[in-house]
């Protein structure tokens, strides 16, 4: 997949050690031939796991597991962000979802609301600490004595926080902040406190602040971590500076744990069980060691290196329902989204792609997402193509209200639910109306500003404009840019989705509104993309 436009990274393993191999839901589809002659009968087991832990997990499970009887369990391994994992179990059917989940924390669970989970252990763990230059660490007499996590956390250096959406370990050090001052309005003053200090200053990225530890810069900002990111951002790097701070009173966990989704049917069930048994063995154990994680009693990563110690530090525990109400508050320190959603319905969204269509990928991706957004946000939802109503080529589903306002009865982020879930049943033969249909909703969101909110038009389409009676792009452009007010921003994001969509005009029209474009040439890689879409608004 290649997008345009994409914004710096804030996934930490991303960014440092470049895994390509595990990122972005890549699947490996394990062959049940090899080793498996005596396999008459294959069971396929799916499993999703946090993408550092990907590579490990398919060496683990690259044979068939034999069930006796001739029949054989074959994994299928997806290397997916957790984040995704959870907007999957909200949104998609249960012939859908993994059999096994390993996400990098079992905050996640509490993320993850009614879906049925059953922890069978953990495959690995790893502190959450705080990465720095040796420089740094040495210039605050943190290597002699480390700071408590209020004090390192409090401004005195730059903090680079990863997407606290998407980052256990971000969310485990705010958290840290919480439990170490025993919670309480002082404890939620002080995480306030540590958000504040963070957003001070130019912004720095994760990866920014990494790569100047790793050039031993004595200013190097502070990043909340892992231990094994350390290791394997060391490994990688043998001149690397990068150092592991681990503060006074104990380090959060990564507990990888291994959870069970939903109950499998009688012939599965033993299936699951041999590919969790496998996940959690004296072999995964050695694995997980190799590659930086510790073991579940804290025993130390084979040849862990430098910038890390030997012995494990205390585990500071953090309750998961503390941290999802800590989201809560922060969620309200961000200015809300004010986001209006416009979905091509053209009938080239028709055309298959992974299991299902165009269509139905768009209406599944859309439906995560929305789970995921904080009730104060503001969303509306139009569909396009051409002529749809008279002479106009989109048509509103559901106006921009707030998600939790009452309609009919029910709440926006419902009604909006429903409508998505009618996207494969509205195809339209006509062609699509890009142009108008930009113009008039760049239009509509200015109309509807609110000065407390990022206000953003989202677009997905997987075409070119072809209303021939409507404005060209140098129109719509001039338009745009004549119609742009500094006082009520509103910026245009465009999702290509699949190889035929116009991602050239997609980026002139964000560029002409401050927004972004993003290619999702595999049109199975459109739930990434419309996720980061949407988180960077």
């Amino acid at each position: 997949m290649r997008r345009t436009q994409r914004p710096a990274p804030v996934a930490l393993l991303v960014a440092l050690v470049v895994l390509a191999l595990v990122a972005g839901g890549l699947v490996w589809w394990l062959a049940a031939g090899s080793g498996g002659s005596d396999c008459e009968e294959n069971r396929t087991v799916r499993v999703a796991v946090a993408p550092e832990l990907g590579a490990v997990a398919q060496q683990l499970l690259d044979e068939p597991q034999d069930l006796g009887g001739g029949a054989c369990a074959v994994a299928e391994v997806t290397a997916q962000e957790p984040l995704q994992t959870v907007g999957d179990l909200s949104a998609l059917e249960g012939s859908a979802l993994p059999h096994v989940w390993v996400p990098d924390s079992s905050l996640w669970t509490v993320r993850a609301g009614d879906a049925d989970l059953d922890a069978s252990g953990s495959m690995a763990t790893s502190p959450v600490v705080l990465g720095t230059s040796r420089a740094a660490a040495d210039a605050l007499g943190w290597t002699a004595s480390p700071p408590d996590w209020r004090a390192a956390l409090s401004g005195e250096r730059p903090i680079a926080v990863p997407d606290l959406a998407a980052s256990a370990e971000g969310v485990s050090a705010l958290a840290a902040v919480q439990t170490s001052l025993g919670g309480g309005d002082q404890a939620d003053n002080a995480v306030v406190q540590a958000v504040l200090a963070a957003r001070r200053g130019p912004a720095t990225t994760p990866a920014e602040a990494l790569g100047a530890a790793a050039r031993n810069d004595v200013e190097a900002p502070l990043v909340p971590i892992s231990e094994q990111e350390v290791i394997t951002a060391n490994r990688l790097a043998p001149e690397s500076q990068l150092v592991a701070v681990y503060p006074a009173e104990g380090s959060p966990q990564l507990d990888y744990p291994v959870l069970r989704v939903g109950s499998p049917a009688d012939d599965d069930r033993a299936a699951v069980d041999a590919v969790v048994r496998t996940l959690t063995s004296a072999t995964a154990r050695t694995a997980v060691l190799d590659a930086g994680f510790r073991d579940a009693e804290g025993t130390a990563p084979t040849e862990p290196g430098p910038g890390v110690q030997e012995e494990a530090p205390e585990a500071l525990e953090v309750d998961p329902e503390g941290v999802q109400a800590l989201l809560g508050e922060l969620s309200r320190l961000a200015a809300p989204s004010r986001l209006l959603t416009v979905i091509d319905v053209s009938a080239s969204m028709e055309a298959p792609a992974g299991d299902g269509t165009r269509a139905t990928l768009a209406r599944d991706a859309a439906r995560s997402a929305l789970t995921l957004i904080p009730g104060t946000s503001s969303i509306g939802l139009w569909v396009f193509a051409h002529q749809l109503e008279g002479e106009q080529d989109w048509q509103e589903l559901a106006p921009i209200r707030t998600l939790t306002d009452e309609v009919d009865g029910s709440t926006q982020r419902e009604l909006l639910d429903r409508e998505l879930e009618t996207i494969p049943d509205r195809l339209d033969p006509g062609g699509t109306g890009l142009y108008d249909t930009t113009l008039a909703a760049f239009r509509s969101a200015q109309e509807q500003y609110d000065p407390e909110a990022v206000s953003s038009v989202v677009i997905v389409t997987d075409g070119t404009n072809e209303d021939a009676s409507g404005i060209g792009l140098d129109e719509l452009l001039q338009a745009l840019a004549a119609e742009a007010d500094p006082q009520r921003p509103v910026k245009v994001i465009g999702v290509a989705l699949g190889p035929d969509a116009d991602i050239t005009a997609l980026q002139q029209i964000g560029d002409a509104t401050g927004g972004a474009a993003y290619s999702a040439v595999d049109p199975t890689d459109l739930q990434d993309v419309l996720f980061d879409a949407l988180r960077q608004r």
